[in-house]
């Protein structure tokens, strides 16, 4: 180990017990009423953050002009037409001046002032000089993150600005679905208007990744030539699950669609700028099974949105865990190990069933989020009642706008999720359901050991 790793390490295990101290104290308000020992506990456990929209570093050096990070995510919504946020996505969420004050320093109140707002720019840049290229790092050590499953197109930048150690690549499928001309499905709502032309973009990054410009003349080349370099790429590359966001651009009704059917579909459709749309579903059918087996002989995770999601046209109806489980169910795909991103709410019932699929995992990011730590222990509780195994702790970090950077957003959802663990697991010791050594197995176990073990994380 390098003399500069050596230190930064220090300096984060430093950081890590302050941080362990400080969120303990906050865990123990008497206001929330968790077992202070527990919340103790909780505290000190470093999580696996499994699913996070990190963006990359500040360059290491300082004089170099910071390029835009656009890649941490497929499909950006901070461009969609407005829609009716929830209230931790706006700029006045009323746990934003504690994030500020923890990462920053800054003292400020809710909306922002421009005065406010300059002087919250200032602090950020600050730190940011002062980090550098650890910056991500420091930022994990605020929340104790061990590890951060970073969903990005690509983790580093073309000038080889780069994720560090603390952080594993999903990269994004959900392009792979859509080889045709996709303009007639863009048409669809002003949502996918925006969405298909920068999944369009990705295939098109994927397809120069292999020295392709335009995809292969028949499915079977398609798949030999494409998908499964595509993935093996990815695999290559660090990847340890693959992500589709396909609830933004379709239902979760994926039936099954022989290879033979689907060949013929897309010979007949390739060069057709208006393909036929209910045979391109089938297609898309057939390709998700297709991406789904191959990720499983690959060792990836599938990790799926099942959380009604941003944007005025999204289809929360189709957006329901359930019709995912004729895949979930399908024998070819039980070397698959599937994660339902942010507990399919409102579907949170419906989502801790299937849970009792062999392969099949839920997390709580976006969750930690959205919803106070009160209400969310009420659901993770009949999670852990049920499949203590199953559920992976998240934030979903995201940057939402100039109040909360996904800087913020990871702080917040992390705070947050503890605590609604520390609740959900009081509740149980009080009612005799398990011991105060389970509670604590079972808090390390959402926070940390489940996702280690999923991804064989150290």
């Amino acid at each position: 180990m390098s003399p500069t790793l050596s230190i930064t390490r220090l300096l984060l295990q430093t950081t890590l017990l302050s941080l362990t101290l400080t969120t303990a104290a906050q865990a123990q308000d008497p206001n929330l009423g968790i077992d202070p020992t527990l919340a103790r506990q909780i505290a000190a456990i470093p999580a696996i953050d499994n699913h996070a929209h990190p963006l990359l570093p500040p360059p290491a050096d300082a004089h170099v002009l910071q390029e835009a990070d656009r890649d941490f995510d497929a499909l950006p919504v901070d461009e969609m037409e407005p829609q009716t946020d929830v209230l931790a996505w706006r700029p006045d969420n009323p746990q934003l001046p504690a994030a500020w004050r923890a990462l920053w320093n800054v003292t400020a109140t809710v909306p922002l002032t421009p005065e406010a707002t300059k002087r919250l720019q200032a602090a950020r840049a600050a730190v940011k000089l002062r980090e550098g290229a650890h910056f991500d790092a420091w930022l994990l050590a605020q929340s104790n993150t061990q590890t951060m499953l970073a969903n990005r197109v690509a983790m580093a930048s073309p000038s080889g600005t780069a994720m560090g150690p603390g952080f594993r690549w999903v990269p994004y499928a959900d392009t792979l679905l859509f080889p045709l001309d996709n303009a007639t499905l863009a048409a669809a709502n002003p949502d996918r208007r925006l969405f298909f032309p920068l999944e369009d973009k990705v295939r098109a990054r994927y397809l120069a990744a292999l020295h392709l410009t335009t995809i292969p003349p028949t499915l079977a080349d398609y798949l030999t030539q494409v998908v499964t370099p595509t993935l093996e790429r990815h695999k290559a590359a660090g990847a340890v699950a693959e992500k589709f966001e396909i609830a933004y651009l379709r239902d979760f009704n994926f039936t099954d669609i022989p290879q033979s059917q689907a060949a013929a579909i897309y010979a007949a459709n390739r060069n057709n700028p208006t393909p036929d749309l209910t045979a391109y579903t089938q297609l898309q059918n057939f390709l998700f099974r297709y991406i789904a087996a191959e990720c499983g002989r690959l060792g990836l995770a599938v990790h799926l949105h099942t959380m009604s999601g941003g944007g005025g046209y999204f289809s929360i109806a189709g957006d329901n865990p359930l019709l995912l489980e004729s895949i979930f169910n399908d024998p070819r795909l039980r070397k698959t190990d599937f994660v339902m991103l942010h507990g399919g709410w409102p579907f949170v019932r419906e989502a801790g069933a299937l849970l009792q699929k062999p392969n099949v995992y839920l997390d709580l990011s976006q969750e930690t989020l959205t919803f106070p730590p009160r209400t969310l222990a009420t659901w993770l509780r009949e999670w852990l009642e049920t499949f203590p195994d199953k559920v992976l702790f998240g934030t979903d970090g995201y940057p939402y706008n100039d109040a909360m950077g996904w800087e913020e957003s990871t702080w917040i959802a992390s705070r947050n999720g503890r605590a609604a663990l520390g609740l959900a697991l009081t509740g149980m010791l009080h009612d005799g359901e398990i011991t105060p050594q389970r509670a604590q197995q079972i808090a390390a176990k959402v926070l940390h050991t489940n996702a280690a073990t999923l991804y064989n994380i150290p």
